[in-house]
């Protein structure tokens, strides 16, 4: 069974301004979306699921769906505040989307097959694809348990233009993840890259190669279970009701199944480089890297 990529598209991509997902960055109006979805197809992902926001749909199908469709199968699910565990209701005044893995969970009953999740508004580049394409298509028919994650560098990762949020990671020897945390506030300063530790105050030095997570991971179906079950403790927890901006981030729920010893994690080499607009300032760069790649026949004039 061919493997499924599940995209995160309900943002709002509010340090950018706008629906960054749909913004042509390309040289024939190409969305970063096109360039994962065309990459994810010649590495043998054989469905595409979107996770989007309800109010979006019609425009969602129209502008984007209907470029997909004769190319590979398509479904949409839908991420919203309310949609919680029985017994659990969203706290007043919260607007901001429960987290990466919240919107992961929407996925559940469209998915049944070993898929990936990745961000629709990054540039993974094709090797990043190839070898996750491979890890999911290669695990055992009713494989649980068995996870993987695309690591980049942490140099490769930052924005010129202000901090970048991004899963910092620890593997052993045998490249298995053992330990993730979600750094909301990453940045080069003073010729070092650092992140902000959780006190808000301290800045933390780390190597230009510490391997991190740009939310490209692989998972098998069981995934969704330990989600919901975990995602109700998250909910219990006071603080994270009473901060109307707390998340569930997926390096959370990966951390905690990797630390009870449920699941592990394979950090897949890759020789891809990542790119992406987080701040508008961004935006010249990355039109000129897809100028170049097209112009050096990596991509076709027409993708889609």
């Amino acid at each position: 069974m061919k493997p499924t990529l599940f995209l995160l598209a309900a943002g709002m991509g509010s340090r950018y301004g706008g629906l960054k997902q749909l913004d042509g960055l390309g040289p024939h109006g190409e969305t970063i979306m096109d360039y994962s979805i065309y990459d994810a197809i010649n590495a043998g992902f054989g469905k595409l699921v979107f996770v989007i926001r309800k109010d979006f749909e019609d425009d969602f199908r129209r502008i984007v769906l209907s470029k997909y469709e004769d190319h590979i199968p398509c479904e949409v699910v839908f991420q919203a505040l309310d949609a919680l565990p029985e017994g659990f209701t969203c706290p007043e005044g919260r607007t901001k989307p429960w987290g990466t893995n919240h919107a992961v969970m929407m996925g559940q009953t469209a998915i049944k097959e070993p898929f990936a999740v990745l961000n629709c508004d990054d540039f993974y580049d094709r090797d990043a694809f190839r070898v996750m394409g491979k890890f999911l298509s290669e695990l055992p028919e009713g494989s649980k348990g068995k996870y993987a994650m695309v690591g980049f560098r942490v140099d490769n990762t930052l924005s010129d233009s202000g901090t970048v949020s991004r899963g910092i990671c620890e593997n052993d020897e045998n490249h298995y993840l053992t330990s993730v945390v979600e750094r909301t506030k990453i940045q080069r300063f003073d010729g070092k890259v650092k992140y902000l530790d959780d006190d808000g105050e301290t800045w933390v030095e780390i190597p230009d190669t510490t391997p991190v997570s740009m939310n490209f991971w692989g998972f098998t179906p069981d995934y969704f279970e330990y989600s919901n079950e975990y995602f109700k403790k998250f909910l219990s927890d006071p603080k994270n009701m009473e901060n109307l901006k707390s998340e569930f981030f997926i390096p959370l729920m990966v951390d905690d199944l990797i630390k009870r010893g449920v699941a592990t994690c394979e950090v897949l080499d890759t020789t891809s480089k990542w790119f992406g607009v987080t701040y508008p300032e961004d935006r010249p760069e990355v039109v000129e890297k897809f100028k170049k790649l097209h112009e050096e026949g990596v991509y076709p004039e027409k993708m889609f």
